[in-house]
This record gives structure tokens, C-alpha cells and sequence, in this order.
């Protein structure tokens, strides 16, 4: 059996903003990189044996710099790319509450069964993460896994064995920027730790 820890990358300017980043490619803020350092320390008393990272850009530079630090081996797995949330990629969350309400409030209550104009649906991301994570979850040991929201609270649900994988109810929503969710296949356990010193086919709409 394994232990599993997920790894939500740094903040970006869309994290701050409050903007919905989906699959673009976006760097770390100043912030971000402290809150990777921060990440490192914790990563220090569980020793990943290897790291696993989306490509999308705030996810692999994370895992880049973990990966120097700790000199843990660092795999890039394309199926963990971060969802595509297609036209509200750069749309603020409080833009898109104002013009499509009904909308919002369905993300908010039952994020599963609404895909966003020219985006992914969520059956189609799950099915593409469960195939990346099939090796990793077959192994023995730990490894880590570095993705984005809304991927990562997928991710955490399958590593869970969750029935219905979970998926977070806001397009930019999910625990918060440079945190670590730790999962333990063996005893059945999940344990959330903050890198911050306490600081079907769902239909397309238009």
C-alpha cells in the first residue's frame, strides 16, 4: 500500500485575484515561491520517494523546486494536466456570479454536472487522471503529486478510493494555494496540512 501527498502548487496572480486559471500556464508569485519554501520543510519529515507534477506551468515549477531541494526524482505526467475551463479561463469568479447566476450557484451545489463553454467535462477529466495515477497508486512507499485546483481535489478523492471522486465547488475553489494533503492507502487515513504558518457527461452551456 501506499502514502500519497498531494501537493497544491504556489500562489499565482490568478489565486490572488481571484480569476479562473484552469489549464493556463501561469508563474509563481513572489508569495507563491515563499509558500513552495514553506512546502519544503514539511516535505523534509515525509521524504516522497518520487514527485509526480501536472505540466501546467504554477505545478511544475513547484515541483521543480521541490524537487532540487530534496533531490526527490520528479516524473511530468500529461494526464494531470490541470481542468479546462475553456471561455472562463481569465474570467473573475465575481464576474462570472453577476452575469450567469444560475450558472455559479449549479457550480457551487453540483460542480459535477456543469462544463464550461468549449472546457472539459468532469467525467472526462476523471477519466484521464485515474489512467496517470494507475502506476503511481500500484506502488509501494510515497510519492507526491503536484496539481492545481480543481485537479487536485479529483486527485485526493481518487488516491481515497472515494466512490464518487470529488470536485470542488467553485471554478477556482478547493483548499488554498501551497498546501499538503496527506493520504494513507494503508490505514485509510487522510490528514490536511497548510503550508501557510497557520497562516456522466455533464452539458455544455452557452
Amino acid at each position: 500500500m501506499y502514502t500519497a501527498i498531494v501537493v497544491r502548487p504556489g500562489e499565482t496572480d490568478f489565486d490572488r485575484e481571484e480569476r479562473i486559471q484552469g489549464a493556463l500556464d501561469l508563474p509563481l508569485t513572489a508569495e507563491g515561491r515563499r509558500q513552495v519554501q514553506s512546502l519544503i520543510e514539511r516535505l523534509r519529515h515525509i521524504r516522497p520517494d518520487v514527485l509526480y507534477t501536472s505540466p501546467s506551468q504554477p505545478a511544475r515549477a513547484t515541483a521543480e523546486i521541490i524537487s532540487e531541494a530534496l533531490d526527490i526524482p520528479l516524473k511530468e505526467l500529461e494526464g494531470l494536466a490541470n481542468m479546462d475551463q475553456g471561455l472562463w479561463q481569465g474570467m473573475l469568479v465575481s464576474d462570472l456570479r453577476r452575469k450567469h447566476p444560475r450558472v455559479f450557484r449549479q457550480w457551487q451545489e453540483s460542480p459535477e454536472t456543469v462544463c464550461p463553454p468549449a472546457g472539459e467535462t468532469c467525467t472526462a477529466v476523471v477519466a484521464r487522471v485515474e489512467q496517470a495515477l494507475r502506476k503511481p497508486m500500484k506502488r509501494a512507499g510515497t510519492f507526491a503529486v503536484v496539481v492545481s485546483e480543481p485537479l487536485a481535489s479529483i486527485v485526493s478523492s481518487l488516491l481515497r478510493g472515494d466512490e464518487t471522486p470529488r470536485l470542488t465547488g467553485l471554478p477556482v475553489g478547493g483548499a488554498a494555494p501551497g498546501t499538503l494533503e496527506v493520504v494513507d492507502a494503508s490505514a485509510g487515513e487522510e490528514t490536511s496540512l497548510s503550508a501557510h504558518h497557520a497562516t456522466d457527461t455533464a452539458p455544455q452551456w452557452r
